[in-house]
């Protein structure tokens, strides 16, 4: 899995970065998951290395502009331009819903392929073979969601040359050994699964939380994870005001992270005061949070990060 920053700034872009939306890519499965919808994501798009067509679900955190109002037309793109007409699964507040029928009407825009809208509580959004999402509410001026992703266990890795020094050639009892069961060879030995497949990979945890200002939600959600996404739109010097409006200071994502027992932090939706383009000021962001939590990463527009699983 990867996840790529396609915007990074508080309410309004700047010069170097454009306002928030994440995609998570699942490379194996060729498939896209895009976290918030800033205006301007269809642009940002050409820009990085994965393509409109394969975004398959997009879930929303909440709705203030600097995360939706890019959804209608990247939903028209999605649609015209890049031509797909795979179906599109959509989660997010339930205000959602009447922002894209509204939009799509008064615009006489016609989507091509079926699209359908989850309207979002707290507990889990969507669970399929391969990972469970769930939301928790955080602590914003509106309704404004976290989402958890929790991979599902993985088997290990099929080792085909331990097969083949057992005797086994390649073919179905490949597929077979792979899904876990042993096989009877024509000489009547047995080659155990376990003896050519590899330990367990564990499952894998993202958090991506929307604007939140301190709340215990966020720990709750986050805990254990690989990566932690969070806001810090201020550093701890405008701790006031970040409470004042709902938001977060370096320090206060760093303690969440730190709280929840996480393995990274990903900090982002930095207010546009904090100009991706001055060094010493980013520099100053990141030692705040490396101060309580040392494995901490700023995003910048079209970061790669990749979360790669590992065995127990």
């Amino acid at each position: 899995m990867r996840l790529i920053f396609l915007g990074t700034s508080a309410g309004a872009p700047t010069k170097s970065r454009n306002v928030t939306a994440i995609a998570l890519q699942w490379i194996q499965l060729g498939k896209i998951w895009l976290f918030d919808c800033g205006e301007g994501t269809q642009h940002q798009f050409h820009r990085a290395p994965i393509n409109i067509s394969k975004v398959d679900s997009i879930f929303i955190t909440h709705m203030h502009g600097d995360h939706v109002f890019g959804l209608p037309g990247l939903m028209a793109s999605r649609s015209a331009a890049q031509g797909s007409l795979e179906p599109l699964a959509l989660y997010g507040p339930e205000p959602l819903n009447e922002l894209l029928q509204q939009t799509l009407d008064l615009t006489h825009t016609r989507i091509k392929y079926p699209w359908t809208l989850q309207s979002i509580k707290q507990g889990i959004v969507l669970e399929d073979d391969q990972c469970t999402v769930e939301c928790r509410l955080l602590n914003h001026g509106i309704p404004s969601y976290g989402y958890s992703i929790v991979e599902k266990a993985q088997p290990g890795e099929f080792l085909p040359e331990a097969a083949m020094g057992r005797g086994v050639r390649p073919g179905p009892d490949f597929a077979i050994l792979k899904s876990g069961e042993d096989i009877l060879l024509d000489d009547g030995s047995v080659v155990y699964s376990s003896d050519v497949v590899g330990p367990p990979r564990r499952s894998r945890k993202i958090v991506i939380c929307g604007d939140t200002g301190v709340t215990d939600a966020t720990v709750e959600l986050a805990r254990d994870a690989d990566v932690l996404v969070h806001e810090a739109t201020f550093m701890a010097e405008q701790t006031e005001r970040a409470v004042s409006v709902g938001h977060s200071t370096t320090v206060q994502a760093a303690e969440a992270a730190r709280n929840a027992g996480v393995k990274q932090l990903i900090l982002t939706h930095f207010s546009p005061r904090y100009e991706q383009q001055n060094s010493e000021m980013m520099s100053a962001l990141l030692a705040e949070a490396q101060s309580v939590f040392p494995n901490t990463v700023l995003a910048e527009d079209f970061l790669v990060q990749t979360i790669m699983p590992q065995s127990d």
